[in-house]
């Protein structure tokens, strides 16, 4: 069995199916949801949804990678990454 992937639209649209909401108040509803999202993991804080999973930034190390096109070694910094974790 494989995974159907569904995007934002399809996630608007089923959320409006199953809550009798608009598509226009499903958007806004999807859209305060990533909203929170985003602006709690630029602040550095986490955001966990119970039987969902956990939004939290990851810090990835700094590395040598490979530049695609000449194969020549190349320094990549360190960052800041958001990640998710299945609860």
């Amino acid at each position: 069995m494989s995974a159907i992937p569904v995007n934002k639209t399809d996630l608007i649209e089923i959320v409006a199916q199953d809550t009798g909401l608009t598509k226009a108040t499903s958007a806004k509803a999807i859209n305060a949801v990533i909203d929170v999202i985003t602006t709690s993991l630029r602040s550095g804080k986490q955001v966990s949804i119970l039987g969902f999973g956990t939004f939290a930034v990851k810090q990835r190390s700094a590395r040598t990678g490979r530049n695609p096109k000449t194969g020549e070694p190349i320094h990549i910094e360190a960052a800041q990454v958001p990640g998710f974790k299945p609860g």
